[in-house]
C-alpha cells in the first residue's frame, strides 16, 4: 500500500516542500531510503522502528520503500523521523487520515517516541502559508517558534508520536497557543547598557549616534583601553527596535541555523554578533558541510562586531566586502547554491599600530614605519572604503574617569535616532531603500544636493585627501544622515563637514 505526506528541506532559509512517499510491498524485508538522503536520514529507520515498537505499534517485516521528492534536492538532518513513522503506519493499515496531505510534518524521534526540536520551524510555517498547507504537525518544543503565524494557519505541536497518531485519527486535540510564551525574547539576557557609562569621548558617541541612525558602518581606531569596546556593545541600545516583520526574517535565520533557544519566540532585539578573530571563514560567512548561515547573517538587521579586526585572517576580512554591498551571501556547493541575508551595521575597532601605543600621549611606540604600514593594511583600501565612518579614539584621561558622567543616555540618543529613521522611512517609503546607507546612485542625486559652498568644500576635500568614488558617496550617505539628526530638509555647509571629519583614515593616509 502506498502512502505519501509532506515534510521540508531547508535550502539556503527557506523550506523547501518535500513528498515523502511511502510504500509496504513483498520483497526483501527491511527499509529503503532514496532521493538524496545524508546519513542522518538513512539512520532515521533504525529510530523510526524503535520509537513505534517502544510505543506499541507495529514495524511491518515486509519490504518498504521511502522517496523523498524532488529527488535532485539533497535531504539533511533528522527532520523526516516523524513523517516516516506516520507513513509507514498509513501504508500498512495502521492509521487512518482524511487530511495527513494537508500539513507538513516534521520532527526527530527519540527511541521512546518522544519529539526533539528541530530547526527551521518558522520557515516551515512560512512555506505551508504560502503553498496553501492547512498547517504543520511539530514538535511541542517548537510551538512558540512557529506560533507567531498562529493566525495564518493552524500550529499542532505534539510532544510524541501517539499525539501525532492521535491527531491525525481525529482522537487528539493539541493545547491552545494562547497558553505558550511565545512572545518572549530569545537570545541571553544582557546587563543593561548605556552610553552614559562610558566617560569622556563624546566624539566617539556622536559618531556612533550617527552610525545608527543612517545604518552606517564604523571604524574606530585607538589604544587599548580608550572605550572602543565598549561604546560597541552599546550600539543596540540606541537602534530602533525590530518591526514584526524584521523579527520574522532575523528568528527564521536563527532557526534555521538551529541558534534559537528552546522555548523562544520571535526574536525581538536587533542582534549583536561579536566573533573572536579565531572564527573560520565558514563561521563568518557561512557554509560547511552542512551549509548553515554565518555570523554576517546572524548579525542580519543587527550589528556585526569586529574586535581588532587586524587579527583576522585578511582573507577573512576581504570576503566582507560583497556582503557590504549586495546585503546578502551566496554560498555555491557543486549540488546546489545557498542565498543567505546578511544586510548588517558592521562595527569595526582596531589599535593604530602593532604594539597599541600609537596615539597614547603618554607611553612610546617602537613600532617602526614599515610594522605600522603592515599592520594597517590588513585592512585593504576596498573594504575601509565600504566603512562610511572613521573616527579616532584617544586615551581617557584621569579626570574624565573620575569625573561624574557626561553625555546623554541611551534613552535620549535613541530617540534621536528614531526621529532621524521616522525622516528616512518616509522618504523612501515607495522604494527599496530602507536607510541612508543603503542610498543607490538615483537616491544620492535627488535627496542628498549641495549648495555651492558645498560643493566647493566637498571638491577641496576630494582633491586634498584623494577621495575614490566609494568614499565620496559614503560622505554624501553620511551629511544625509547628519542632516537627519539636525532636522533639516537639505544637507547644509556644517552637516558636510562633520561628514568629512569621518574619513580620517583617508585624512591621515596623506600625512
Amino acid at each position: 500500500m502506498l502512502a505519501k505526506l509532506f515534510s521540508i528541506a531547508i535550502v539556503g532559509i527557506d523550506a523547501i516542500p518535500v513528498e515523502v512517499e511511502l510504500d509496504v510491498t513483498h520483497g526483501v524485508i527491511g527499509l529503503r531510503m532514496v532521493g538524496l538522503p545524508d546519513k542522518a536520514v538513512q539512520e532515521a529507520a533504525e529510530r523510526v522502528q524503535s520509537a513505534l515498537k517502544n510505543n506499541n505499534y507495529s514495524f511491518p517485516q515486509k519490504k518498504m520503500i521511502v522517496n523523498l521528492a524532488p529527488a535532485e534536492l539533497k535531504k539533511e538532518g533528522a527532520v523526516y523521523d516523524l513523517p516516516i513513522a506516520l507513513g509507514i503506519m498509513l501504508a500498512s493499515g495502521q492509521l487512518e487520515s482524511e487530511y495527513a496531505q494537508d500539513y507538513l510534518i516534521l520532527g526527530e524521534l527519540a527511541l521512546t517516541g518522544e519529539l526533539r526540536g528541530v530547526r527551521g520551524v518558522l520557515a516551515a510555517a512560512i512555506t505551508a502559508k504560502q503553498n496553501g498547507y492547512r498547517g504543520i504537525i511539530i514538535p511541542k518544543c517548537n510551538a512558540s517558534e512557529a506560533a507567531a503565524l498562529k493566525n495564518d494557519i493552524e500550529i499542532v505541536p505534539v510532544k510524541n508520536i501517539e499525539e501525532a497518531v492521535g491527531f491525525l485519527a481525529g482522537q487528539f486535540f493539541p493545547d491552545n497557543l494562547e497558553n505558550l510564551d511565545f512572545e518572549k525574547e530569545s537570545g541571553v539576557d544582557m546587563p543593561e547598557l548605556c552610553f552614559s557609562d562610558v566617560r569622556g569621548q563624546e566624539h566617539i558617541k556622536r559618531a556612533m549616534e550617527v552610525a545608527a541612525a543612517g545604518g552606517h558602518n564604523i571604524l574606530v581606531m585607538g589604544p587599548p583601553g580608550s572605550g572602543k569596546t565598549m561604546s560597541a556593545q552599546r550600539i543596540p541600545t540606541i537602534l530602533p527596535e525590530l518591526s514584526f516583520s524584521e523579527s520574522l526574517e532575523v528568528t527564521k535565520i536563527y532557526s534555521v541555523a538551529g541558534a534559537l533557544e528552546g522555548h523562544s519566540g520571535l526574536i525581538r532585539k536587533r542582534p549583536f554578533r561579536a566573533p573572536h578573530h579565531s572564527a573560520s571563514m565558514a563561521g563568518i560567512i557561512g557554509g560547511g558541510t552542512v551549509p548553515r548561515p554565518g555570523e554576517i547573517s546572524l548579525a542580519h538587521r543587527g550589528v556585526l562586531f569586529l574586535d581588532e579586526a587586524p587579527e583576522f585572517p585578511r582573507s577573512v576580512l576581504e570576503t566582507l566586502r560583497q556582503p557590504l554591498e549586495d546585503g546578502k551571501v551566496t554560498i555555491s556547493r557543486a549540488a546546489q547554491s545557498s542565498k543567505y541575508p546578511a544586510e548588517f551595521m558592521l562595527v569595526v575597532s582596531m589599535n593604530m599600530c602593532p604594539c597599541g601605543k600609537r596615539g597614547d600621549r603618554k607611553k612610546a611606540c617602537r613600532c617602526s614605519e614599515a610594522m605600522i604600514e603592515r599592520y594597517m593594511n590588513k585592512l585593504s583600501g576596498p573594504l575601509l572604503d565600504r566603512i562610511d565612518i572613521h573616527v579616532e579614539a584617544p586615551v581617557v584621561e584621569y579626570d574624565e574617569l573620575r569625573g561624574p558622567r557626561s553625555g546623554d543616555t541611551s534613552k535620549v540618543i535613541a530617540m534621536r535616532v528614531n526621529m532621524a529613521r521616522e525622516k528616512q522611512y518616509e522618504r523612501f517609503k515607495d522604494r527599496i531603500t530602507r536607510t541612508n546607507s543603503a542610498m543607490n546612485s538615483n537616491d544620492i542625486e535627488e535627496f542628498c544636493l549641495l549648495s555651492s559652498d558645498c560643493e566647493a568644500i566637498l571638491k577641496s576635500a576630494i582633491d586634498k585627501f584623494g577621495l575614490s568614488a566609494r568614499a565620496y558617496t559614503r560622505v554624501l550617505k553620511v551629511a544625509r544622515t547628519i542632516a537627519d539628526l539636525a532636522g533639516a530638509d537639505s544637507i547644509r555647509l556644517e552637516h558636510l563637514s562633520e561628514a568629512i571629519q569621518y574619513r580620517i583614515v583617508d585624512r591621515n593616509s596623506i600625512q
